[in-house]
């Protein structure tokens, strides 16, 4: 088990089972994220997930896989089969195996009412299904939506039961369920380590870079990289004990210096949290505009708390018309050198920035896939351009990416915010960009 007065583990560790329940999970029609989120917020508190197995929603699964569950593990947590349809079973085979009996919940029938209220609808009699709980459990409330979790502990055992929806349960998981886990010393109050977040250099080249100071620590010091689309993580930890973790967070500060502009953060913020933090604290605003991103890098900003204060708007526009019409781009500017060009992109950039009154402004257009646009200009299918325009001078960049239509926009996107990041960053210590010059950059 795990103290929950201390970060180390004081005796056997605790065994965590997760059960997915759903026929959309195992028919693929819905693709299985609680597995990858659910995982990873307990990894960040020191338990690894023993085992994960996904049910359909037929009762004799649900009991079987139940029973041999919670003869083998100390946590279970269940996600799906809590909603109001007939194939939502999950809280009444449960409730039998355990031997309670479900009672109803005036609290919970209050709550699902109001929110049909909310959406100018009334409940329908299946609906308050979900009011009910176990007589020895508790409720865990949801915020955005009408089933909530419930919560049982019995036998020295623990069950944590979970909707099915992604927008619901994540939010649970991490603001109530995580919290009540720590309070029992089922896991780490903070988390096991401390990640260092990097962009712009190769997991081999990362450890390269880092391992004259990782040589220092010899075994007290444990390190995990993991290599994600445009950036890597590296984890450090001391299992043993024998760095504290004001000693971990100095290593972790180290490796920050070392590493200079191509350190993205501590922790998990994604590339746009950081460029927005950055621009945030300059008061500076950000445009975009798109062609063959189709909206992607607006949406990685708008998806960030707050965006009303940093970003500007943003514009998809792949006709020439309408690079025209909403971004004032010349018209002999795209007849003379093609949409899909250093010069179209500097363009779309200026435009973005000067109409929608922004200080920074990107722009990404190229061949993400093929279509009838192949080969046009030379330019082969994966090249495009990404083009940034800041208070002091406008550049663009060529790039190159083979492989499938979503990878090369993803590759576009996490270049265009990084390059955004390091010119903030730039900007914000007073550093020149080396290659700064006006006009084109290739």
């Amino acid at each position: 088990m795990v103290s929950s007065s201390s970060s180390r583990p004081v005796s056997r560790p605790v065994r965590y089972e997760l059960l997915t329940l759903g026929d959309e999970l195992l028919l693929g029609l819905t693709a299985n994220g609680h597995l990858t989120f659910i995982g990873a917020q307990l990894g960040r508190r020191g338990v690894m997930l023993q085992r994960n197995v996904t049910i359909t929603d037929e009762a004799d699964a649900i009991e079987r896989q139940f029973r041999e569950s919670w003869a083998a593990a100390d946590v279970i947590i269940t996600t799906g089969g809590l909603g109001p349809t007939c194939d939502d079973r999950t809280r009444e085979v449960l409730a039998t195996v355990l031997g309670q009996k479900l009672v109803f919940d005036p609290a919970t029938e209050k709550a699902i009412v109001e929110r049909f209220v909310q959406f100018g609808r009334t409940p329908t009699a299946n609906n308050l299904k979900q009011a009910y709980r176990f007589e020895r459990g508790e409720v865990i409330p949801n915020a955005n939506g009408t089933a909530p979790g419930l919560w049982v502990e019995q036998g020295g055992k623990v069950l944590c039961m979970l909707p099915g929806p992604p927008n619901e349960l994540q939010p649970m998981f991490t603001e109530q369920v995580i919290p009540r886990l720590a309070a029992r010393g089922l896991l780490l109050e903070r988390e096991a380590y401390v990640q260092i977040r990097s962009a712009g250099v190769g997991e081999s080249l990362l450890e390269t870079k880092l391992q004259p100071i990782f040589d220092r620590h010899g075994d007290a010091l444990s390190i995990a990289f993991c290599a994600h689309q445009g950036q890597v993580d590296c984890r450090l930890s001391s299992p043993s004990g024998k760095l504290s973790h004001a000693e971990i967070e100095s290593v972790a500060a180290e490796c920050a210096r070392l590493l200079g502009e191509d350190f993205l953060c501590y922790g998990h913020d994604s590339m746009a949290k950081v460029c927005a933090d950055l621009l945030r604290a300059q008061e500076k605003k950000l445009a975009v505009a798109e062609t063959a991103t189709g909206g992607l890098l607006a949406n990685a900003f708008t998806a960030v708390g707050g965006a009303c204060k940093f970003f500007a708007g943003g514009v998809v526009c792949c006709s020439n018309d309408a690079k025209m019409q909403l971004l004032d781009v010349p018209e002999c500017l795209l007849l003379q050198h093609g949409a899909v060009s250093a010069e179209g992109a500097v363009a779309m950039a200026t435009g973005a920035a000067e109409t929608l009154g922004a200080d920074y402004a990107l722009a990404v257009t190229g061949f993400a896939g093929a279509g009838a646009a192949e080969g046009a200009g030379g330019n082969p299918v994966g090249t495009m351009y990404i083009a940034l325009h800041a208070p002091h001078g406008v550049w663009s960049k060529k790039l190159s990416y083979p492989g499938p239509r979503g990878t090369v926009k993803l590759r576009a996107v996490n270049a265009a915010l990084d390059w955004l990041r390091r010119e903030l960053y730039r900007a914000q210590t007073g550093q020149a960009l080396p290659e700064r010059r006006s006009g084109v950059m290739q």
